[in-house]
């Protein structure tokens, strides 16, 4: 059915199956400017849910941002009903210094729903909040690794939540994990008020990677489909992995690291996934994964010291599920393309021979 009637965002109307760019006023500045986040609202012609999409919500974490702007440049973008919140930036203080955090040092997602009378952080998240989360029937929060890491697109969201794991599914990333997010965190608290939230996690900070933003847009436009906001049907990949557990696999001693695998690979218990040793290659030893899974994110940096997080290894349930899971990452040319294309950031290399046979012999 027709929508004939405008509706009012962020102070402004906005007529069925047009589009208007608006300013959600957060806080001011030391000299009391107004500092606000810019947002692009588009409208179908006919009713239809509401769905925010929100990057940067960490300030250095650009791909979503990347992945936003794509979208609403693209002229076959065309929404057929309902109104979709694009928001390339959350976190506007963050991203004008290049920081994941606010200049309080706080992490705005930790901060939701937010206090009218707290601190800066948790004010800009009740204005966030009230302003967009509880206007919208739901919500994609776009996500990348924190600094000197990098993630393998996947998706997380609640398992126990139903129509949060319908939008997590048809998103199409490969790899779901389960988790209703930490306390004060935007897409936990989004969900908690009845606006199910997903969160989607893909490449590095400080970068706009092209196969991460084409996993992105295209899962955008997938759920988009899934709630009959955009005609036509979702494509999504084959046999979609849910991971219920996973584990930091970590740095036993210091060195310098030789990678054996990269994001998105799969691996089997025991199988070398870096090898550690001195500047010098002496005083090798292996990281060897602890059971079979699948490397959702890694260090970009080889240098270590004992304790460090080296691979995030989400956890398969036999060898057989990780070579079904790499034979459908190659069958997806948007999966395969992004562990191809990330992998190039770093340096990985076939383990050579036994560890013992390479260490320095004593005299």
């Amino acid at each position: 059915m027709a929508n004939p009637e405008s509706s009012v965002w962020f102070g402004k109307s906005v007529a069925p199956g047009s589009s208007v760019n608006v300013e959600l006023q957060i806080t001011e500045s030391y000299s009391g400017r107004d500092i606000s986040i810019p947002i692009r609202v588009i409208r179908g012609i006919d009713s239809g849910p509401s769905v925010f999409v929100t990057g940067a919500l960490h300030g250095d974490e650009l791909n979503g941002t990347g992945a936003i702007r794509s979208l609403i440049a693209d002229p076959e973008f065309v929404l057929q009903r309902g109104t979709v919140i694009m928001v390339p930036v959350l976190n506007v203080l963050g991203f004008e210094r290049h920081s994941r955090y606010l200049p309080d040092r706080r992490d705005l997602n930790r901060c939701f729903p937010g206090n009218a009378s707290g601190s800066m952080a948790t004010r800009m998240a009740k204005v966030i909040f009230d302003a967009i989360v509880r206007e919208c029937d739901f919500g994609i929060d776009l996500h990348t690794a924190a600094v000197r890491r990098t993630n393998y697109p996947n998706i997380r969201t609640d398992f126990k939540n139903t129509e949060c794991m319908r939008i997590a599914q048809a998103f199409g990333a490969g790899v779901i994990l389960d988790g209703k997010g930490p306390k004060g965190s935007f897409r936990r608290e989004a969900t908690a008020v009845g606006c199910p939230t997903v969160v989607v996690e893909g490449g590095e900070v400080w970068k706009v990677e092209p196969s991460v933003v084409d996993c992105m847009t295209r899962g955008i436009v997938n759920v988009l489909k899934e709630l009959d906001m955009m005609d036509g049907e979702p494509e999504i990949p084959d046999n979609q992995v849910r991971i219920r557990t996973t584990k930091w696999v970590r740095a036993e001693r210091g060195g310098f690291l030789d990678l054996h695998v990269g994001p998105g690979s799969t691996v089997v218990t025991g199988q070398p996934m870096a090898t550690n040793s001195s500047l010098v290659h002496e005083d090798q030893n292996r990281l060897e994964a602890p059971f079979d899974g699948i490397v959702i994110g890694m260090s970009t940096l080889p240098a270590v010291q004992p304790g460090e997080p080296v691979f995030h290894l989400g956890k398969l349930s036999s060898s057989k599920t990780a070579a079904r899971v790499e034979r459908n990452t190659q069958a997806d040319d948007m999966q395969r393309m992004a562990q191809e294309h990330l992998s190039t950031n770093v340096q990985v290399v076939d383990p050579v021979g036994d560890v013992e046979s390479a260490e320095t012999p004593e005299d």
